[in-house]
């Protein structure tokens, strides 16, 4: 092992834990003042539930050896899991490292999900529905394109760092709940009551995705670094794209869109990084900004859904434009144990990155409806009127996030 690998590594799994406390801030700042502290729990609990569980058995079923669907439980409570490297993920750095890095992961996905539900779903009911998801829906879409044997890893469709398996999967998810759950009754006059929060949410979001990109490559080395300019250039574009068209239709650019813009830049760029130029990251960055965009403002409105946050929007619609861009803009010139895309003479690549997108579309919304539909018939998924009305945070958890003070 490489002592440099295993403190760049351990680094990258600090920077990708930080960006779930900075969803909850990002969320958080979103939502109307009585709601602000449900809203970060809801991100903030699957940082207790999911990491408890990776260890126990999702990191088995994620990344062991199993068959083409599933891992298998020889690494339940991380037998086998030492400090030893795994050359089947990496040969210089410690398994239980490159375990942990995957945990940040998965909590982080499950977080997100948080976004399409605020300010409606009962907390209880988004607790049990966290642990059966990670489980259920996380871990099977983890080994098909990471784990040794997954068949989309085997098929040749890429994603570097987790546009299929955290973006995709989440952004699904959180469509499939807000329809499942229905509009909040004054989701027209819902405005963000602290942008600032919302800023600082988003920039730690943004500062720990080098992490989740950079150390997607699990070695420092010039990978890596085309990994961190791609990253940086995506979400810079990503800022233009949005805010030019809402300049152009709004006639204001707003902050909001501005850091939006990047979170839209830095989804897309999620599974290209690794085999994308940085001029190709450039226009995928500014493309991802641009739907991102239209899917907030344009196709929700269409289609009449109250994906509160936008988790669909940003994630869901980001996370296909960057699975689409890869099988676009991939070239091996860049990483040679990936492929040549459509731009680069290869139309092959792109089919394989439509069939991995579509699964897991088909996948996680039948298994997230199934999820939802069995804790339903158990216990109330959303808060009654009185509730809603008087806020999620008082109702639900006793508390206030802010005070009137008479100083």
């Amino acid at each position: 092992m490489k002592m440099n690998d295993s403190v760049f590594m351990f680094f990258c799994t600090l920077l990708v834990w930080i960006m779930t406390p900075g969803i909850a801030l990002f969320y958080g700042g979103m939502v109307r003042s009585k709601n602000v502290l449900s809203t970060a729990m809801h991100s903030y609990i699957p940082m207790a539930i999911v990491s408890i569980l990776w260890v126990l058995i999702g990191y088995s079923l994620s990344f062991s050896p199993g068959s083409p669907l599933i891992g298998s439980f020889d690494w339940a409570g991380l037998k086998d899991v030492t400090f030893k490297a795994n050359p089947d993920y990496s040969e210089t750095i410690p398994h239980n490292l490159f375990m942990m890095f995957q945990m940040t992961f998965a909590v982080l996905t499950s977080a997100l999900i948080a976004g399409a539900v605020a300010e409606r779903m009962k907390f209880s009911a988004f607790t049990i529905f966290t642990i059966l998801w990670s489980l259920l829906a996380y871990a099977p879409v983890a080994h098909w394109v990471w784990g040794v044997g997954g068949w989309l890893r085997e098929l040749g469709a890429l994603d570097f760092a987790g546009g299929n398996v955290v973006h995709i999967s989440s952004g699904v998810t959180g469509l499939i709940l807000a329809i499942y759950l229905g509009k909040r009754k004054e989701s027209n006059t819902s405005t963000p009551h602290n942008l600032p929060l919302t800023l600082l949410g988003g920039s730690l979001i943004w500062f720990g995705w080098y992490g989740f990109n950079v150390g997607s490559t699990l070695t420092l080395n010039e990978l890596a670094m085309t990994v961190f300019i791609n990253t940086a250039v995506a979400a810079a574009a990503g800022i233009l794209g949005w805010i030019l068209i809402e300049w152009k239709i709004n006639k204001k650019p707003t902050m909001l869109g501005s850091i939006s813009g990047a979170v839209a830049g830095l989804v897309a760029i999620t599974p290209a990084c690794g085999f994308v130029t940085p001029a190709s990251s450039i226009i995928i960055g500014f493309v991802g900004g641009a739907v991102c965009f239209w899917g907030v403002f344009s196709l929700k409105k269409k289609l009449g859904y109250d994906d509160a946050l936008d988790a669909f929007g940003l994630h869901g619609i980001g996370g296909t434009w960057g699975g689409i861009a890869t099988g676009l803009f991939a070239t091996t010139s860049v990483n040679s144990g990936g492929a040549d895309g459509v731009f680069y003479g290869n139309f092959t690549l792109l089919l394989k990155q439509l069939a991995g997108i579509g699964a897991t579309y088909v996948f996680i919304s039948i298994v997230t409806f199934i999820i939802i539909k069995v804790i339903h018939t158990f216990m109330p998924i959303r808060v009654n009127e009185e509730e809603e009305y008087l806020g999620l945070d008082l109702s639900l958890h006793g508390e206030k996030a802010y005070h009137e003070s008479n100083i």
